[in-house]
């Protein structure tokens, strides 16, 4: 297929790409480099362009003409989110109004969103399944959770067919050594802890240390970023199952492990000790947030083959 993958310069995006391609895609990334980096684009074709100018994605679509679309490109900063809101909603749901509408009018009806575990806030029960009460407490949240309603109303109206995924925690390095992690500034746990044992920063913050987990600090679910790639490719498969309806779908391992578990289990693979820590809270933040993937795995077939955390550790180093 012809797929367009809309933020495919960015650190998800780019494995994407890559994996699409080996598969046999024909892939375009489409993407404004706002946060992402072109030499990181290693297959396909590459157009620059912003997701909220509606008339030059108009221009792609018809120039291209895909099949499907992929659709990574999000502000995804939880601290962020909650002092700039307005950078949020323009991007993430105003954004993704723009691509819809491109989409509708040169009929290209396959969607494949990546969605959030944030849209379900603090949760009422662990693990969190599909089916979980969505009540996200800061604007990223918000926004996602938007994008998924006007999903539904899309279906509706124009039979625009869609699965959207709720990712935890995306950890984990290309296997093969290519693509990375190049958030500046770097804002994920792993690369952050990973960037102190190699020395390149003097230590690791933990953001509150008094939640309601075994050790006080918050609880998450990791999974690999090929295996989100490859979840997204059993996602259009699905798509194309003509009786297939659209669906929800919840991305994670179903395992969960506290900042210090993580710090620690960094430590215990590279042998290498640093500085760790201790900060206030940040907003935004839930205590513990671990995945049910039943559905995905029932539907999809999905299996995880490099989300175990010290896999993922091991793709970083």
């Amino acid at each position: 297929m012809k797929i367009f993958i809309i933020g495919g310069a960015g650190y998800i995006g780019s494995h994407m790409v890559k994996i699409a391609h080996q598969t046999g895609h024909d892939v375009i990334t489409v993407d404004n480099l706002s946060t992402g980096h072109q030499d990181a684009v290693l297959y396909g074709e590459f157009e620059l362009c912003d997701i909220v100018d509606t008339t030059k994605l108009d221009k792609l679509f018809k120039k291209h003409k895909p099949d499907a679309v992929m659709h990574f490109s999000a502000y995804s900063l939880v601290g962020e989110s909650m002092t700039d809101p307005y950078k949020y909603y323009n991007n993430n749901v105003s954004g993704t109004l723009s691509l819809l509408k491109a989409m509708i009018d040169n009929d290209c009806m396959r969607f494949i969103f990546s969605s959030s575990a944030a849209i379900f806030g603090n949760p009422e029960y662990i693990p969190i399944d599909e089916n979980h009460p969505k009540n996200p407490i800061n604007p990223y949240g918000k926004s996602k959770l938007m994008v998924e309603e006007i999903l539904k109303d899309f279906e509706s109206a124009y039979g625009l067919k869609y699965v959207s995924f709720r990712y935890f925690n995306a950890a984990g390095h290309d296997p093969d050594g290519e693509l990375s992690e190049r958030h500046d500034p770097e804002t994920h746990l792993l690369p952050i802890i990973m960037q102190a044992a190699n020395g390149q920063r003097d230590s690791v913050s933990i953001f509150g240390n008094d939640y309601d987990t075994n050790d006080g600090t918050c609880v998450r679910d990791y999974i690999h970023v090929n295996d989100l790639a490859n979840a997204h490719l059993k996602g259009l498969d699905y798509l194309n199952q003509s009786e297939s309806p659209s669906a929800e779908f919840n991305l994670g391992n179903g395992n969960g492990f506290s900042v210090k578990e993580v710090i620690q289990q960094v430590k215990d693979i590279t042998g290498k000790d640093f500085k760790v820590l201790e900060e206030g809270r940040r907003d935004g933040d839930p205590s513990t947030l671990i995945a049910s993937d039943n559905k995905a795995k029932k539907e999809l077939n999905l299996s995880s083959d490099y989300s175990s955390l010290e896999s993922i550790i091991k793709t970083l180093s």
